[in-house]
């Protein structure tokens, strides 16, 4: 991408010798997989037994959770680790910012731009820059977009212009349109511009978009404080069956096999607990093997719906998860493949990607979030670890593992092509940005 002007982070101060001994480390855990659970010479484990990661009550933080409740933490020697609830993607930031050690958070399951607009300083108090790590994606597709019952006469689905008269309308009438998501750069900030801006509603200039935590979507929703928003599941399903809206899209409608949430940690706990990080790593990825399985859809709604972890009916959570949908507006699906995948085949879906980190990149640059001069290679060179990903996986004794960093040119539901190896012409072809 062209550019006059470059930001470059620094790279954090321990990274250069992390890197040195990661394959080390991993010869160290391929081996330790041979022995009994358990079992290994004395002084060899993770530097510590635990960290404490934050999810937020959105289905696609369940490897977390199972991770613990199936005790994959304490397989690999980390029993400690605890899984704390957050209350909202503001609150996450705060705690991140804060740490472990004072009261606040490791790491966690986190919006994948996040990882950006922390490192950056974009959305820390006084700019102030939190170096992070992208370890691994937690999951494609299943968020939704979803809108208010009365708009169901639109017939809107996927094109969202069908809704444009209906918003001009109710704009005339002076009434305000508002849209939701849950963090300002975030994915369903993303998701929910690019579905408006695709059916030629501007986001910036045609209704006010604001901000709602993910478990505060439906009880907004029905009060009327919005006309539609973006979240993840089991919110929208949630709102479906509570009669209050319907679902128009889901986002594996507007980008198959999207990345979504990751499992990132501030750069300075990786880089002084190499050996714990790679068992965290390889707790969450057999968990994410486990949420693959079709046979456990049941036991992992049942599991994160109890009160301590989401405290929402299963009801709410098992459909999507299996693929079948309920839009709620007379549509349905069974056995879909936009149910939410947390592995794949080979481990694709959990490998972190770097071509993904620069459509996120090049998707903030598009609505300001970013200035067009960032340098956005060294960004996802100084945040993304898919070494540690690789490294993990060998531990684990995987094979024919994902080589290279590019998933290639990825496609979207209006036609309109992402090519990681020429983003500035992704860019230009967007007929809807705040960026000239």
């Amino acid at each position: 991408m062209k550019r006059t002007q470059t930001t470059t982070l620094s790279m954090a101060p321990g990274r250069r010798a992390f890197l040195k001994g990661a394959g080390a480390t991993a010869t160290f855990l391929a081996a330790k997989a041979l022995l009994p659970a358990g079992a290994h010479a004395a002084g060899s484990g993770p530097e510590v037994a635990g960290a404490r990661l934050g999810y937020i009550a959105l289905t696609d933080s369940a490897p977390l959770i199972i991770a613990k409740e199936k005790g994959f933490f304490a397989k690999y020697e980390v029993p400690d680790v605890a899984i704390e609830k957050q209350a909202s993607w503001g609150a996450t930031r705060d705690n991140m910012a804060l740490g472990g050690g004072a009261g606040g958070i490791d790491g966690g399951h986190i919006l994948r731009p996040k990882v950006h607009l922390y490192s950056s300083g974009a959305v820390m108090q006084n700019g102030q820059k939190l170096p992070m790590y992208t370890l691994l994606n937690l999951n494609e597709d299943c968020q939704g977009i979803s809108v208010a019952q009365e708009y169901a006469e639109t017939g809107v689905k996927l094109d969202s212009g069908a809704l444009k008269e209906a918003f001009a309308r109710k704009k005339a009438s002076g009434k305000d349109v508002t849209a939701a998501m849950t963090f300002p750069g975030g994915t369903h900030d993303l998701w929910i511009r690019y579905w408006l801006a695709a059916g030629g509603i501007d986001p910036d200039k045609d209704l006010n978009l604001i901000v709602v935590p993910p478990p505060q979507m439906v009880a907004n929703m029905k009060v009327g404080n919005m006309d539609c928003f973006c979240v993840g599941e089991p919110w929208n399903e949630q709102l479906v069956n509570q009669k209050i809206g319907f679902t128009a899209a889901t986002t594996g409608e507007i980008w198959f096999r999207h990345p979504e949430k990751v499992l990132g940690m501030r750069a300075d706990w990786v880089d002084k607990h190499p050996k714990a990080t790679l068992a965290i790593l390889m707790a969450v990825m057999e968990a994410q093997q486990w949420c693959e399985k079709q046979e456990n859809k049941q036991e992992m709604a049942e599991i994160i719906g109890r009160r301590q972890w989401y405290n929402v009916p299963v009801k709410d959570i098992v459909g999507r998860i299996k693929g079948d949908i309920n839009y709620g507006n007379g549509r349905t699906v069974a056995g879909s493949d936009l149910r939410m995948k947390f592995w794949g085949e080979k481990g694709e879906t959990s490998y972190p990607w770097k071509s993904l980190d620069t459509w996120f990149m090049i998707e903030n640059i598009r609505w300001g979030k970013f200035p067009a001069s960032v340098d956005v290679k060294a960004m996802v060179d100084a945040t993304n670890r898919s070494d540690l990903w690789l490294a993990a996986a060998k531990g684990l004794g995987l094979a024919d593992l994902p080589a290279g960093d590019s998933r290639g040119v990825e496609k979207f539901f209006d036609g309109k092509t992402f090519d990681p190896e020429n983003p500035s012409a992704y860019l230009d072809s967007l007929a809807i940005k705040a960026v000239s």
